[in-house]
């Protein structure tokens, strides 16, 4: 099985995604692009060739269709209804289980053995339901989950303190969504406690920061891409280089039947392992709520569908 990724949806998120990964560093040879509007797909496929002359990566990129799902050995799941302004990420979940029934549908017609990557909000209802309908082995079904938000936290910190974010331990885990939060008992700079160097009030005002920054980013601009686009990247580079980094991906979580974000070990078979950090009371709690919501939302799909 060549580097051959699959890119469901074409929208803003897919082509931020496509248009990151032809400027890194990549491992990908291959990139077909399939969307619901087959010319918009053909279109964008062109535009992205013409980069290639300048561009860190040589991928052919094309427009095709469900059949390319069969050699692939990553198929990315952009597709689905935008989220609006005012609208909650849990808000799309009725739309876009829909069309992720008839995406997968399509793609189990097929012979793929791959990774699924999903990028589509809600997120970890989207993974779970990915899981349920595709039949596949749950570490071979990964949700971007929270490395945009853990990314938007340690961009924060890395202003706050003026210091490389690459150099912070901080990690956003839960849902992908409102419930979210950040376990500050195991967040480090270097090897102090981050309490070391911010207060309790400057890093209330951080979280609430990342919580609200894709509703900040709607409300300015209409959608959130650009961030997403290079975190799905990342992560492809970590399954397709077998690096066995630590990502706070969406995964199956076997105990509580639910996919949630914690920080993971990412390689070449998906999710190699889950990594349960220590939470004080007040932090378990907050997960729990967290499997509680995704576990609820999970639940109102199935009484739709059943």
């Amino acid at each position: 099985m060549k580097n051959k990724v699959v890119l469901i949806g074409c929208g803003n998120v897919g082509m931020a995604y496509a248009y990151s990964l032809i400027n890194q560093k990549t491992f990908v040879q291959e990139l077909i692009l399939i969307d619901r509007n087959f010319e918009k797909a053909s279109g964008e496929a062109l535009d992205l060739n013409h980069c290639t002359q300048f561009a860190n990566s040589k991928i052919k990129v094309r427009a095709g269709g469900y059949e390319e799902c069969e050699e692939a050995s990553l198929i990315v799941i952009a597709a689905g209804a935008n989220q609006e302004i005012g609208e909650t990420r849990m808000d799309l979940i009725h739309k876009n289980s829909v069309i992720f029934k008839s995406i997968i549908d399509n793609i189990t017609k097929t012979n793929f053995k791959g990774i699924y990557l999903v990028a589509t909000n809600p997120l970890d209802v989207m993974t779970y339901l990915t899981l349920k309908y595709s039949k596949s082995v749950p570490n071979k079904v990964i949700g971007s989950g929270t490395t945009l938000d853990t990314a938007r936290l340690r961009y924060l910190l890395s202003e706050k303190v003026n210091i490389n974010p690459n150099n912070i331990e901080a990690y956003v885990i839960g849902e992908h969504g409102d419930s979210e939060f950040i376990p500050w008992s195991n967040a480090s700079i270097g090897l102090k406690k981050i309490n070391e160097f911010l207060n309790i009030g400057e890093l209330k005002a951080i979280e609430e920061d990342v919580r609200n920054s894709a509703y900040e980013i709607i409300k300015k601009k209409g959608a959130t891409a650009y961030g997403i686009g290079i975190c799905l990247t990342n992560i492809t580079n970590a399954i397709l280089e077998d690096q066995n980094a630590i990502l706070s991906v969406s995964s199956y979580d076997k105990e509580n039947d639910v996919c949630i974000s914690t920080p993971a070990i990412v390689n070449k078979n998906g999710v190699q392992e889950k990594l349960f950090i220590p939470l004080n009371e007040e932090e378990k709690e907050k997960l729990i709520h967290s499997i509680n919501i995704i576990k609820e939302a999970v639940n109102e799909v199935n009484e739709t569908t059943n």
